[in-house]
């Protein structure tokens, strides 16, 4: 059987390629500046109500691009790629088509999945909306609001994998963990200078008594109260402070999407002060962190870019600074021996970064991971240590995020893999199916005996369908272990793997070990023959 292309949960898959689709041809746009025309779950089709004429493009507003804060939440949209967004006005979980961008692409059957003709790349691009509604990972409600998904039972064993999988990750790396705030007063980010150069994103201030009070825009400024809140000798650097932690955006509604475009964020932030001597060497170390991690969750780095300040008057006043920091980032890339491009008007605020870059298969560009050099934040937060000759001193603050934003991140393994995980991520990693009612004792004894060992195991006995209704269903469960009337008198079980390959019939016990080995180790391999 060959892995299908997009995947999840057994109950919802099950029902819907049960289900006979027939092809719809594409639905096609009015033609009218104003006019959209959308796809219900249903399928059914009707056009919005023509909206305002947009006025020719040479007397629209040029669009003004703000330097990113600590970590960009933003993407680029090829114009070949229709933009999807989520709209709080409508049902839950229902999606507006972008009216500006014209769709090639057509519904296809089986799993509702958004085929995107691309003219350069000819892809299929699973878009992962449809895939987390599909998979019952996640969705959204209007009374919640646009760019507030929530997370269903499935998509939160995902998220809760992926976070320890980094927590993990960064312990082994000699991070320390912390936990702040999600809000702050308007003096911190004056401090920092967020509210000068980018309270655009941010939330109004919200009256507390005598004080203003802030949704933060970023971490950045509550760790480096952290640091300062402690007296630190030279001995104790580098320092590495990490945190998963909650971050608001003021995006508007019309650019938000799914996971990539949101409104309430969980970053994957950390900052590391140090010496001047070790910020090259700790960001190196950054970078070789965030190619292990992609190894294991199966992506893969479209490039690099050294991010670079624009024109105009929304970055930090300081050239020295500026021409400092990308030496030293230069440094780091030139050493690792990675091919980048620098690209200006993409830095943060307050300092150059290295971006990499990531691309879905229909060649729409994201930032997922950076790391920077900054010094701009600790001379605003007054940062020192005592040095060996017991002065002191100015650290340097090294950000750095592995994954970047946790939805970003599962978006992008979505459309990746097309739901289905590497085994180690997968909701379900392994499904037993007994042949008849009479192995069902057998199968559930093996499911209870899979998750002692810490392994995500469920049961779809007969009550579920045929045998082979229920393999079609299960298909995207890494791992298949049918039990019928010889095996279970035997012990035994028949294992099948998502890419369609039937290793030899073994004990159960043994096959959960190599289930397990192979979830412990991690990375996108199913089967290890030894």
């Amino acid at each position: 059987m060959e892995a299908p292309s997009c995947g999840g949960g057994l109950s919802k898959i099950g029902r819907v390629l049960l289900r006979h689709h027939r092809d719809r041809p594409p639905t096609s746009d009015t033609g009218r500046p104003g006019d959209r025309t959308r796809t219900s779950p249903r399928t059914r089709t009707f056009t919005a109500p023509p909206g305002p004429e947009r006025p020719p493009p040479s007397v629209r507003k040029p669009v003004v691009r703000r330097p990113a804060p600590c970590y960009d939440h933003a993407h680029a949209a090829s114009p070949a790629v229709p933009v999807l967004h989520d709209d709080a006005g409508d049902s839950p979980g229902a999606l507006t088509a972008d009216p500006d961008v014209r769709s090639p692409g057509a519904s296809a059957p089986g799993l509702r999945r958004v085929v995107l003709a691309s003219q350069t790349r000819g892809a299929t691009m699973h878009d992962h909306r449809r895939l987390g509604r599909e998979l019952d990972l996640f969705d959204t409600d209007p009374l919640m609001g646009a760019g507030l998904p929530y997370w269903l039972p499935d998509g939160a064993v995902v998220r809760h994998t992926l976070e320890e999988y980094i927590r993990d990750a960064e312990r082994r790396a000699g991070y320390r963990h912390v936990y702040s705030p999600a809000l702050g007063k308007r003096e911190l980010y004056e401090t920092s200078g967020h509210w000068e150069h980018y309270g655009d994103d941010m939330f109004p201030p919200m009256d507390v008594g005598a004080e203003q009070v802030l949704l933060r825009p970023s971490l950045c400024p509550h760790h480096a109260l952290i640091y300062r809140s402690r007296s630190h000798s030279y001995r104790e650097l580098p320092l590495r402070m990490a945190e998963l932690g909650g971050m608001y955006r003021s995006e508007l509604s019309g650019v938000l999407g799914g996971l990539t475009r949101v409104r309430s964020i969980t970053l994957n932030d950390a900052h590391i002060f140090c010496t001047l001597e070790q910020a090259v060497e700790e960001a190196r170390a950054a970078l070789e962190l965030i190619g292990r991690a992609y190894a294991d969750l199966g992506i893969r780095a479209a490039r690099y870019r050294l991010s670079l300040p624009g024109e105009g008057g929304k970055y930090v006043a300081d050239p020295e600074l500026w021409r400092r920091a990308t030496a030293l980032l230069r440094e780091v890339l030139d050493g690792s021996g990675i091919p980048y491009e620098a690209a200006e008007g993409e830095a943060a605020f307050y300092g150059p970064k290295i971006d990499v870059q990531i691309t879905d298969p229909a060649g729409r560009e994201a930032t997922l991971s950076t790391v920077q050099i900054d010094f701009h934040q600790p001379e605003r937060f007054d940062l020192h240590y005592i040095g060996p000759d017991g002065a002191k001193h100015r650290p340097v603050m090294v950000h750095r995020s592995i994954i970047g934003s946790v939805e970003r991140a599962v978006a992008h393994l979505l459309e990746e893999h097309g739901g289905a995980f590497p085994p180690w991520l997968a909701p379900v990693q392994l499904m037993v199916l007994p042949v008849g009612e009479e192995q069902s004792e057998a199968a559930h004894a093996l499911a209870g005996r899979a998750r002692e060992r810490g392994l995500r195991a469920e049961v779809a006995g007969p009550e579920q369908g045929t045998l082979a209704a229920r393999i079609r269903s299960a298909r995207l469960v890494p791992y298949q272990a049918v039990i019928g009337g010889r095996e279970a008198a035997a012990g035994l079980v028949a294992p099948r793997l998502r890419d369609g390959s039937r290793p030899d019939t073994l004990p159960g016990d043994e096959l959960l070990r190599r289930v397990g080995d192979r979830v412990a180790a991690r990375g996108p391999g199913l089967w290890d023959p030894s």
